[in-house]
């Protein structure tokens, strides 16, 4: 493990990590901020999951959420979206499969399946390998989050595993991939054609199937955003979610787009409604 960069920032540290993963098989880099409470005692953590083409950076440098930890005692745990390096066949090919797209799931076929791990890598080994890093984060208290293709992962993930995530909330999620064209591929090139196995990576498909967050979940959509018809579906989201009687707050906001503009506008929200929760 590397320490790859610490810079002041709020009071706090906002660190670049760099570790050997024993899931993807390749080096894997995160950022971590860690408050000024960090330096008193433990301290929650919000796990943020970025959307296609992204890497740690995008958030940490865009995303405006250090002030808001630091007055929020809050540490911001944000993770690559692929292993990197590895040069597979067909992996650079496309920005919405492969590299920067691992879509937080493990891949079943080849030769995916060996690297591309990407869910047992966020649950597992990413906040155990955090843990050392800064011995101050308490994986007690843990919310989650993400965009586009990571909200997709903050949706699932957090409904899959209620004992590790207390809270979810996501900014312009993928809420049914198995119904939209970025779903259909990742999980087709991931995980084979059998649409039975795609419904553990599709927060509708998961709320059906009677997985729920009893703290519910807040979504923000941006209504001018360039893929919400085609590829977000939010509205199937709340019609599940009304149908299943999952808490869901879902905010569609006017004139917003599905950049980091509109991320960084909400993002406090985001936070102080995770914290409330942890």
């Amino acid at each position: 493990m590397e320490l790859k960069s610490e810079t002041r920032s709020f009071g706090g540290r906002q660190q670049v990590w760099s570790h050997d993963s024993q899931e993807t098989g390749t080096e894997m880099t995160f950022g971590l901020y860690l408050p000024p409470a960090a330096e008193d005692g433990p301290v929650p953590v919000v796990l943020y999951l970025s959307g296609l083409t992204c890497t740690h950076a995008n958030v940490t440098d865009k995303g405006g959420f250090q002030r808001v930890c630091a007055e929020l005692g809050l540490a911001f745990l944000a993770p690559d979206t692929s292993p990197r390096g590895l040069d597979l066949p067909g992996e650079h090919d496309s920005y919405d499969f492969g590299s920067g797209a691992g879509f937080y799931v493990d891949a079943t076929q080849a030769p995916w399946a060996q690297h591309y791990r990407m869910e047992s890598y966020v649950t597992g080994e990413l906040l155990k390998v955090a843990a050392q890093a800064a011995p101050c984060l308490d994986l007690e208290d843990i919310a989650i989050t993400g965009h586009s293709m990571g909200g997709h992962g903050a949706l699932t993930l957090g409904l899959k595993r209620p004992d590790l995530f207390k809270a979810i909330s996501a900014f312009a999620p993928i809420s049914a991939p198995i119904h939209c064209p970025w779903g259909q591929k990742a999980l087709g090139g991931y995980l084979g054609d059998d649409i039975a196995a795609w419904r553990k990576y599709d927060a509708c498909a998961l709320i059906e199937d009677g997985a729920r967050c009893e703290s519910g979940i807040l979504v923000d959509q941006g209504l001018s955003d360039q893929f919400l018809s085609e590829q977000l579906k939010p509205e199937l989201l709340e019609e599940t979610c009304r149908t299943a009687g999952q808490p869901l707050t879902l905010h569609r906001q006017d004139g917003y787009d599905h950049s980091y503009f509109f991320i960084a506008t909400f993002m406090e929200d985001h936070l102080r409604w995770l914290s409330d929760r942890l």
